[in-house]
């Protein structure tokens, strides 16, 4: 049963990796973090307001919505090209009405979100070998019905343990990358640009717990298996058994 309750863990961990590795530009909804931008004016009763998401494979911006007098004039988005390792550019500027923004990141630190990818891959492999590790037997050959395979065990645990640390670094290098920029941006934007993390973030942080927490419940469920192997005798020394096969 915990061998099932760890596979499950080990599928819902890889979708929500999925789902991050398939962020903003590619699905907008989900990101990394978001910069917004509002400023407004006593003169004419103007306000300005944008906002741009960016995500593991480039940026989106929403648009720029400016009203002037109670009238209302707004500006299509537009999305990078996916790529890996991506910088502030021009766009990202324009679309937030600021200066220039170039320094704010290094394309060395976004390419650093590739390990989102990684993860999802690794865990994965972790799912599907989870689902070898236990072997089903014919209770007509023995009492106890089921035994896991060494070899896919240890493969699980291996994967899933590597996935695991490499899932939690990626949410480190998340809060260290929507913090620099924030530092960054505070220094340059003077209290215009506003940065606030995005669900990306907290998918993450909930695919590693669940990954840690599957692991302990594979390194469980062999402990229970063998304490119950100790207990039920083999099936084919019972005398019921014996008996049985002679008729």
């Amino acid at each position: 049963m915990l061998s099932k309750i760890a596979s499950l863990f080990f599928l819902v961990s890889f979708l929500l990796l999925l789902l991050v590795s398939l962020s903003t530009p590619i699905i907008k909804s989900i990101y990394l973090f978001q910069l917004s931008a509002q400023a407004s004016s006593s003169l004419f009763n103007s306000q300005a307001s944008a906002a741009v998401r960016f995500g593991v494979w480039g940026y989106c911006s929403s648009g720029t919505d400016v009203q002037v007098l109670g009238s209302d004039h707004t500006t299509a988005g537009q999305c990078s090209k996916p790529h890996l390792g991506y910088t502030f550019d021009q766009n990202v500027a324009q679309a937030l009405h600021v200066d220039d923004l170039t320094d704010a990141i290094s394309a060395t630190l976004s390419a650093a979100l590739v390990l989102h990818l990684v993860d999802c891959i690794l865990t994965f492999i972790a799912f599907v070998s989870s689902l070898f590790v236990r072997k089903w037997r014919p209770a007509a050959f023995t009492y106890r019905v089921n035994s896991y395979s060494r070899p896919w065990l240890l493969a699980t645990l291996i994967v899933a343990f590597i996935a695991a640390i490499l899932t939690t670094v990626a949410f480190i290098v998340d809060l260290v990358f929507s913090s620099i920029v924030q530092n960054k941006i505070s220094d340059e934007a003077r209290g215009i640009l506003h940065v606030s993390r995005g669900n990306a973030v907290s998918m993450t942080i909930a695919a590693a717990v669940l990954l840690w927490v599957a692991i302990v419940l594979s390194f469980m469920d062999i402990f229970v298996g063998r304490r119950q192997s100790r207990k039920v005798p083999n099936a084919q020394n019972d005398p019921k058994f014996i008996n049985s096969a002679t008729v």
